[in-house]
């Protein structure tokens, strides 16, 4: 095994390895400073973000109801994904959290639920899509913590969907 000698740096140089540790940190303090120092109003909501808002806490709340009608139909269906409409039913709580000043229903402009096929499971699975496909839709409009939120929405959505099947 040969060996390379060593060379100490002079003072007041930077070694390699120095300098390499001192670029990776970098990134990361840029966005600690990031994170502490958002200008004022950075996550704050146009008029129209404000009605898309409403139109997504009416799209989960069809959703929710959904849910509910889907288990009056089937009572076996209502045992094995009880947990799922908790997860709806706490979604629609954040989204109504994150919404300002949203205080009744708004119709979803994108249409009406989808078309009922007599068969409880199947219907509440179309629900299921047409939810997460208006929640993904509508996250490209926002940035920040609201987008992050209905992205998150439509992606558990998704997984619903998948355990429904």
């Amino acid at each position: 095994m040969s060996t390379r000698p060593v060379h100490p740096a002079a003072a007041g140089t930077l070694s390699r390895r120095s300098l390499l540790v001192a670029a990776g940190a970098l990134p990361l303090l840029a966005v600690v400073a990031g994170c502490t120092d958002a200008p004022p109003g950075a996550d704050a909501v146009t008029p129209a973000q404000v009605d898309q808002l409403a139109e997504q806490v009416a799209v989960q709340e069809q959703l929710v109801a959904a849910y509910a009608t889907a288990f009056t139909a089937a009572p076996d269906l209502a045992a094995a994904a009880t947990a799922l409409a908790d997860q709806a039913q706490a979604q629609l709580d954040r989204l109504r959290a994150a919404a300002p000043s949203v205080t009744g229903s708004a119709t979803p402009s994108g249409g009406t639920a989808p078309a009922a096929t007599g068969d409880p499971r199947a219907d509440l699975r179309a629900q299921v899509a047409a939810a997460a496909q208006s929640h993904a839709t509508a996250c490209l409009d926002f940035t920040g913590a609201r987008a992050a939120l209905l992205g998150s929405i439509a992606a558990g959505l998704r997984g619903q969907d998948g355990q429904l099947a």
